[in-house]
């Protein structure tokens, strides 16, 4: 189902793209949920403030946990076994889901930044796919990646991403560092971006650096979903600074996620 070219590419750079990653069907489904969230949120919905008090973002995480289409997707969807491949994994489970709409006339960029600094586990082999339900361009929002930074080995202090109800800031963590002005300094890094087409998706590793500009166009929505996976080497991990609502009552540090919260969505023999 992967190419052994986008396999070297996400292990080397950190981050690749896959075209077509799902099908036309798959997309329609996706639409119809986000819409749906849209109009009734689940309970982690974030809704941040546009810069110039005009446009929209809407931002959801662990939806699939209320909504059926959403878990289909995550459990049945091609992405497991895509995952394993890229993964090089024995079994895949489902870390949580993410909603990113960035409609018309919202200026927000995505600051720069990694996530494995924000998630309550830790390991390698963790990865995210970005799926476009919209086509994505610089225009509309597009994403950066700094290629490469996944094997930096630095943990960069996780921050908010914008104003809005119930938004506070991040745990300071004494082993994170500051995250460097990219902007300022791009002709110092490997920066590379792609233009997306609805069922395309960006890959790429938890370590990866990224951001994403806001959405300047007129009358482009830019519908993405994320959906993360973990394999054999993570292990649940609620350091200082990790998003509160990405934490799990039920896990201890150092043990594996297998649960109802992270459930195992593939494993080699098939029988998950």
């Amino acid at each position: 189902m992967i190419s052994e070219k986008v396999i070297e590419q996400y292990s080397q750079h950190g981050v690749t793209v896959v075209r077509d990653c799902i099908d036309e069907d798959w997309v329609a489904v996706l639409r119809d949920a986000v819409e749906q969230d849209i109009e009734n949120p689940g309970p982690f919905v974030h809704r941040y403030q546009a810069d110039n008090g005009e446009g929209r973002f809407h931002g959801n995480l662990r939806i699939w946990e209320s909504n059926s289409r959403f878990c289909d997707f995550c459990k049945n969807s091609p992405l497991p076994e895509m995952a394993a491949q890229l993964l090089g994994s024995a079994k895949i489970n489902l870390l949580y889901d993410q909603l990113f709409v960035k409609e018309p006339g919202t200026p927000n960029r995505t600051r720069w930044h990694n996530d494995q600094p924000y998630w309550a586990m830790r390991g390698w082999q963790v990865l995210t796919f970005w799926i476009a339900l919209d086509p994505v361009s610089a225009d509309s929002g597009a994403m950066e990646f700094v290629r490469g930074s996944h094997r930096w080995n630095r943990w960069f202090q996780p921050e908010t991403f914008g104003k809005g109800p119930g938004i506070e800031p991040y745990e300071r963590n004494p082993d994170y560092e500051p995250v460097p002005d990219f902007d300022q300094a791009r002709d110092q890094y490997d920066i590379v971006s792609w233009d997306l087409l609805p069922g395309d998706a960006y890959v790429f590793h938890a370590l990866t650096v990224h951001g994403a500009g806001g959405n300047l166009t007129s009358d482009v929505r830019r519908r993405g979903y994320a959906v993360r996976y973990t394999g054999d080497d993570v292990v649940y991990d609620a350091r200082p600074g990790t998003n509160k609502g990405l934490r799990s009552a039920e896990h201890a540090d150092g043990v594996p996620l297998d649960s109802e919260r992270y459930p195992v969505v593939w494993r080699e023999d098939r029988s998950a």
